[in-house]
């Protein structure tokens, strides 16, 4: 056998050994009686050096089985040994109760990846992509690369540029997804494709997204919504029962966007729990709490819900709601406690009416013991402000149940959305996104478009799209692009379409969200081999990092420092 150096114990003249490896661990015995030799060498062996050993195979002594190992019922009586590579000590325990810092952890990531757990989550990750190309190689699609060197186009984020060594001036993009080529790959009359790709996009990393991450991709010809969805559905519930021997029923759950806004305040909610939001204008219809009435007058909206023994909450965690609402944009936070006997406990009870306090309990279905959180503000503002509140309180009051999979389409999104920052109608999922209707007025037009969401996580999303020339061009036009700009950014696409485009439609479903809720992690860091750090950078190699001179010359690219002052900012 041949592994790492995970434990070395010495008790009344034997030593053990815990050996392991990708597999798990087995215990090793050096008898000084039966092999002195080896005995000695593994008195003086260092946690984590490598070694193989050869001996026996024995049933452990009556009373020293170890139930909680696989392999506790075993253990090696070693007859030769040999020390292959001696180890430092390491930075931390390579165990799975560990305690090190994240950073240190990702210094050290292969210390960090021989940690059973680590070796697990990899596991799991092989064992979804497994299923994955099972399942669709069952349903007859094939698995097609596409490049990674390709042209910068708008997919929502900034690209990765690289600069083209053999066009100075010129850039190639790494793929934020790979939208158009599968769409030209339906155009090649390559119907049913798929592949289990790595995209990458430049936009701030946080717990659930990165700069890289995988997904699997699937375009289909001659489909409209139900038969992408009727490839996706028992693919997801195959992978739940495989992964977790739990059987999800299909089909899964559909509700439209604004049913979704309207009931949980986002197009990605939490099902496994209630605490559904209510609309309370009609509640506080005429009001004279003047915090109510303002935003009423103004077409704001009064909403909130009830948290089911939420009157356990003390003042302190009350009034960290509060600042919680205030961090998510809204104005502010109104709770009220529902007493045993039906009267309400508020900091604002002198401003309304018992009949408004009770008609807002009755509405949310507040009853004895229960907190009623209400924000007044508005629509979008109020509804992400309960969309966070509703997650807060379904963790601290231990509403979650554990091993349950919801899964539930969210299907006729908007088509477009207005840009602040741009000052324009953008697409929200990409511009080839199919309209649901003759209606493409941006305010109201909504997309033939669905995303999958399970637990209050956005697994992926797709949709129909366009291949009618028009109406494509008709799109471009509302998004404000200009015919020689549509010419430049989309002219391959266009000009691939004058020779037979069939009617397509696809979808591209994260695996790093999926690996992080079936492993029970926080992060997509803790389900991925070699991850960046929140900042971006990789501790482990030091990227990104400078490159020589001369390397940059030879690309005809001049670094401009950064003004003083900046690189703080």
């Amino acid at each position: 056998m041949c592994g790492w150096v995970a434990r070395q114990r010495d008790h009344g003249g034997l030593t053990f050994v815990d050996l392991r490896d990708r597999e798990g661990l087995v215990q090793l015995v050096f008898h000084p009686e039966e092999a002195p030799e080896a005995q000695r060498v593994a008195h003086e062996l260092k946690t984590e050096s490598v070694i193989r050993v050869a001996g026996e195979v024995r049933r452990r002594p009556e009373g020293t089985v170890n139930p909680g190992l696989p392999t506790g019922d075993v253990e090696v009586a070693v007859r030769a040994v040999e020390v292959l590579a001696v180890a430092d000590t390491p930075p931390f325990p390579v165990e799975d109760r560990i305690e090190a810092d994240e950073l240190l952890r990702l210094t050290y990531r292969y210390l960090d990846l021989r940690r059973p757990e680590m070796t697990r989550v990899l596991q799991l990750r092989h064992a979804i992509s497994r299923v994955i190309r099972d399942h669709m190689e069952g349903l007859a699609f094939v698995e097609v690369e596409t490049p990674f060197l390709t042209r910068s186009t708008p997919e929502g984020a900034r690209d990765f540029l690289v600069p083209a060594r053999l066009w100075p001036g010129s850039f190639y993009a790494l793929p934020q997804s790979p939208q158009q080529l599968k769409q030209l790959l339906m155009v090649a009359g390559q119907d049913r494709y798929y592949q289990i790709v790595r995209c990458l996009r430049d936009e701030a990393p946080r717990a659930d997204r990165s700069f890289e991450f995988t997904q699997l991709d699937m375009e289909m010809s001659f489909v409209n919504e139900e038969d992408v969805i009727h490839v996706i559905e028992p693919l997801y519930a195959r992978i739940v029962a495989h992964l977790k021997s739990v059987v999800v029923p299909v089909p899964f759950r559909r509700m439209t966007y604004a049913e979704m806004m309207a009931r949980y305040g986002t197009d990605r909610p939490d099902l496994r729990y209630g605490m559904e939001l209510v609309d309370l204008g009609e509640a506080f219809a005429g009001t004279g709490f003047r915090a109510f009435a303002s935003v009423i007058s103004d077409g704001g909206v009064v909403k909130g819900f009830a948290a089911p023994g939420g009157s356990q909450l003390s003042r302190r965690e009350l009034d960290e709601l509060v600042q919680l609402t205030r961090e998510r944009g809204a104005a502010g936070l109104v709770w009220m406690v529902v007493e045993e006997e039906g009267g309400i406990r508020s900091p604002v009870e002198k401003h309304v009416t018992t009949e408004e306090a009770r008609a807002a309990a009755g509405a949310t279905g507040a009853g004895p013991g229960d907190l009623l959180l209400i924000v007044a503000d508005r629509v979008n503002r109020a509804n992400v402000a309960l969309d966070g509140l509703r997650r807060r309180l379904a963790a601290r009051l231990g509403l979650i149940p554990e091993g349950e999979w919801r899964f539930c389409w969210m299907i006729e999104p908007p088509l477009f959305e207005w840009s602040d920052d741009e000052g324009k109608w953008v697409s929200v999922h990409h511009p080839f996104t199919s309209p649901a209707s003759d209606d493409l007025s941006p305010e109201t037009a909504t997309a033939r478009a669905y995303d999958l969401v399970l637990n209050g996580f956005e697994l992926g999303g797709g949709s129909i799209r366009i291949h009618d020339p028009e109406i494509q061009r008709r799109v471009f036009e509302i998004l404000g692009l200009t015919p020689e700009e549509t010419e430049e950014k989309f002219g391959h696409l266009l000009r691939a379409f004058r020779y037979g485009v069939p009617p397509h439609g696809g979808i591209a479903m994260g695996l790093d969200r999926l690996a992080m809720l079936m492993a029970g992690k926080e992060t997509l860091r803790d389900v991925t081999a070699f991850p960046k750090a929140q900042s971006g950078a990789d501790p482990l190699t030091g990227a990104p990092a400078p490159v020589p001179e001369e390397q940059l010359r030879e690309l005809g690219i001049t670094v401009i420092p950064p003004k003083r002052g900046k690189e703080k900012e």
